[in-house]
């Protein structure tokens, strides 16, 4: 009974925060937006990306940007002359051949870096090249950012899944921003409450000279949440904002890609702590698969409506509106485990790329 207790206490403690965030996170509304956004230099890292740029950087030209620079990062595939087909339409559109990675830098830290170096704006406005920008979507960051006085504003874009795996796991990416992190914790001084997503990541000039850019974080694997941190540190202000209809991603293609990309986040986030790593597996296993195993008793029937209404309260503000993966909740930690087992490696590997 200790141990039911102590998972429901759990899971009362992720419904206060989940409650709080249904009220305090503010999601990107195409109504709320800012007419003029200034002068605004939309950078786009891009390795592999051909199957992503004929939709998305139309998109990016679409918005109201001063110029739009991709970064070809090594690409094997068809993405520099995707990207420079696309440029001859469009004389915004810049497209840069990136230098070979330095030693003592990720591959995307250092492409950010040279694109920053390349851009014109005030504001620099990074974006992955997967990432589907709607109509007003730059206005509406310019506004967030200007409501919540941010110096560092970035956007968590709704997950768009395909395959069953991907419905299991992308999820937790959004349960863990809505149930651990109360929207007003971001304007704690601690470090360790500070978060950003990478995919669209905004601030201005002065901001990024003043943060040492990119090359201040550069060896981190998980770039955006070391530079929320270095924020913090700086006494600067984050803002953080759902991408709900005008900002979205599919983050991966099948359980396979998904496992690599997730744990290499998870690595990035936690590092290789395998006793804690094995803590967090194991706790949810226990809090979400157990109570379907022991749905008998009635006492845990009301712990397994718990995760499902938990679920259903993330779709809902998420905008993913996916209902019936509440149903799912019991099998996400399960299908976490071989994420946490990959993120227990010290070598990591991305986009054709080893990272110790």
């Amino acid at each position: 009974m200790t141990l039911y207790r102590l998972v429901a206490a759990f899971l009362l403690l992720k419904l206060i925060n989940l409650g709080i965030n249904l009220v305090a996170f503010p999601r990107l509304d195409h109504r709320r937006r800012r007419r003029d956004p200034g002068l605004v230099s939309l950078l786009v890292p891009a390795r592999d990306e051909a199957d992503h740029l004929a939709r998305t950087l139309p998109a990016f030209l679409a918005q109201p940007v001063a110029e739009v620079i991709l970064l070809d990062d090594g690409s094997s595939d068809e993405t520099p002359q995707l990207a420079r087909d696309i440029a001859a339409g469009d004389p915004r559109l810049h497209v840069l051949t990136g230098r070979p990675t330095p030693p003592g830098w990720t591959g995307k830290t250092w492409a950010c870096h040279q694109l920053a170096a390349a851009a014109t704006g005030s504001t620099l406005l990074f974006c992955d090249a997967d990432v589907d920008l709607g109509p007003g979507a730059v206005d509406a960051v310019a506004w967030h950012r200007d409501r919540q006085d941010a110096d560092v504003f970035s956007v968590f874009a709704r997950q768009v899944t395909g395959s069953l795996a991907e419905r299991m796991l992308a999820p937790v990416i959004d349960d863990v921003l809505l149930c651990f992190l109360p929207h007003p914790l971001l304007r704690a001084p601690a470090p360790a409450a500070a978060t950003a997503s990478g995919g669209l990541l905004a601030m201005s000039r002065t901001v990024y000279d003043r943060l040492g850019g990119f090359a201040a974080v550069r060896t981190e694997l998980v770039e955006d949440v070391a530079l929320a941190r270095r924020t913090r540190r700086q006494g600067l202000r984050l803002g953080l904002a759902l991408g709900g209809e005008l900002v979205s991603t599919r983050m991966y293609r099948g359980y396979a890609d998904a496992v690599v990309a997730f744990g290499r986040g998870v690595h990035g986030v936690v590092g290789p702590r395998r006793l804690l790593l094995v803590l967090i597996g194991g706790w949810h296993l226990l809090a979400y698969t157990v109570p379907l195993l022991l749905c008998r008793r009635r006492a845990w029937r009301w712990l397994l409506l718990a995760g499902a209404l938990e679920r259903l309260a993330v779709e809902a503000k998420t905008g993913r509106r996916q209902w019936a993966d509440a149903l799912l909740m019991p099998l996400t930690p399960p299908a976490m485990l071989p994420v946490l087992a990959r993120a227990m490696h010290r070598e990591q590997r991305w986009k054709g790329r080893v990272y110790r």
